[in-house]
């Protein structure tokens, strides 16, 4: 499916550049193009203009037919060509016919949005605003102007069946299909900023690691798994781990094209957080952890400048950090070998579960999800325009500036997404269709809210979305699951 910028001249362009990679290329069309003896074979006629007409009848069938026949179909489903809509205030396609949406729905078909890059003239576009007819009688003049003309396609990923059917109903599913199309347009595309790296530090002794958690207090010691345990520590208390954590941090996400581009990944805050993180003792390596700072205690020395995320964030003095004890929570990862694995996640979380289980003054969770520079900067965009409401007492110091085509606010006004909608989305973007990141799906069912979107300085100028969780408001099942017997104690407390 293609957006129709000239009306004309995009369809032989279709039919030259598919052709020649297969014979069995069909471009559904508007009727005037059998001007084009040379390619008609290759066209499925129509007549947009006149919906009842017998040939239209026609072209449906023969459409269905190919397309259960394997064959390659193109349809320009606005039907006639772009024009200016007043209510827009910009040139873009009318309403696209749904028919290959239902096409594709029906035969399990797949679907490749095109952009096609460009417009017609001013003056096209002014004497169709006078009269819709004076389009038509122009097309041919308009593309005889373009024989010195660039025009570039533009696509991205098939958009699977499965991924239709989170839109519900066709009409949604069409308005899907549209955007993913004018997604591909290249003007609302800003590539991400590069960084350099220095070489990673070795790895830590081993034998130092295990020495320093057998000191630990008992109550440090947060719960067991097969093989892993949970602790968690102050770098005064465990200096190597706290080493071997920034170096494990540096490697994996350097992977994400985040890090700090460091040896590892440190800083002053290392010193005044909290360490929590997973130890495997059969492989006597760490695996993930989180860093998390304990708001009530750093801010007595220094206020809110003690806080990481005051480097990316102006906190006012109603945000959630400054009215009651608070774990920001941050620089969270699990080594690759275990990325794929359920019990990375999940152990730093119930391990979280026990701590806030012996601390039950913390009621509330806040930090970034980082998002990724893997991904496309349109996928961010999508990320931060969908997820955030704004208003909550905080402002980023660097803000994030990803740019959107008018046609994703125009499809978000109509209704709000669901998660699952923003997967599709993202998935229709990104060239490994990668999904929303874990992590962020992790903090929504929590019932996070999620307050902006923040450039990190000191992180690879990597955004970060940052959210809250009001932990005791979150689902019971998970509840249950994060803090176990502790469950009902944590939840009662102050009662």
């Amino acid at each position: 499916v293609c957006n129709h910028p000239y009306g004309m001249i995009e369809g032989v362009i279709i039919a030259h550049l598919l052709t020649s990679l297969r014979s069995d290329t069909k471009i559904m069309a508007n009727v005037g193009l059998k001007m084009f003896k040379e390619i008609d074979d290759y066209f499925i006629f129509a007549n947009p203009l006149k919906p009842q007409v017998a040939i239209n009848n026609s072209a449906i069938k023969q459409c269905f037919r190919h397309i259960k026949h394997e064959g390659l179909l193109v349809i320009f489903p606005a039907g006639r060509v772009s024009f200016y809509h007043s209510d827009k205030q910009r040139i873009t396609d009318g309403d696209w016919n749904r028919l290959a949406v239902k096409i594709a729905t029906k035969t399990a078909t797949p679907i490749l949005p095109v952009f096609i890059s460009g417009t017609n003239s001013k003056l096209f576009h002014r004497m169709g605003r006078i009269y819709y007819r004076f389009r038509l009688l122009m097309l041919a003049r308009e593309m005889l102007k373009l024989q010195q003309h660039h025009i570039s396609l533009k696509t991205n990923n098939l958009i699977q069946p499965k991924q239709l059917k989170q839109f519900g109903d066709i009409e949604k599913m069409n308005d899907f299909v549209r955007l993913q199309c004018y997604l591909n347009d290249e003007n609302y595309f800003r590539p991400w900023q590069t960084s350099s790296f220095r070489d990673i530090i070795p790895p830590a002794n081993s034998s130092v690691i295990i020495a320093e958690l057998s000191h630990l207090p008992s109550k440090q010691h947060l719960l067991d798994f097969k093989s892993f345990s949970v602790y968690y520590g102050y770098q005064h208390q465990i200096p190597v781990c706290v080493q071997e954590i920034a170096r494990l941090r540096e490697i994996t996400f350097r992977k994400l094209n985040e890090g700090s581009g460091e040896s590892c990944d440190t800083d002053k805050f290392d010193a005044t957080y909290m360490h929590l993180f997973i130890f495997d003792h059969k492989e006597e390596e760490i695996i993930g952890a989180y860093r998390i700072g304990q708001t009530d205690l750093l801010q007595k020395n220094g206020g809110v400048s003690q806080l990481y995320l005051s480097q990316m964030f102006h906190f006012q003095a109603k945000f959630i950090n400054q009215q009651q004890p608070c774990l920001e929570m941050g620089r969270s990862f699990i080594v690759e070998a275990h990325q794929n694995s359920f019990h990375g996640l999940l152990l730093l979380w119930k391990g979280i579960g026990a701590f806030v289980g012996q601390n039950p003054r913390y009621r509330t969770l806040y930090g970034t999800v980082s998002l990724s520079k893997l991904y496309d900067p349109r996928s961010v965009a999508l990320m931060n325009e969908v997820m955030v409401t704004t208003g909550s007492g905080v402002k980023a110091k660097a803000r994030f500036d990803g740019q959107l085509h008018p046609e994703v606010k125009d499809f978000i006004n109509a209704e709000p997404l669901e998660l699952s909608q923003l997967s599709a989305l993202v998935m229709g973007i990104e060239q490994d269709n990668k999904d929303i990141p874990v992590l962020l799906k992790q903090y929504h069912k929590l019932g996070a809210k999620f307050h902006c979107t923040g450039i990190d300085l000191n992180f690879n100028h990597t955004p970060g979305l940052l959210l809250s969780v009001d932990l005791p408001s979150a689902p019971d099942k998970l509840l249950t699951l994060y803090l176990g017997n502790d469950k009902n104690k944590y939840l009662n407390y102050g009662k």
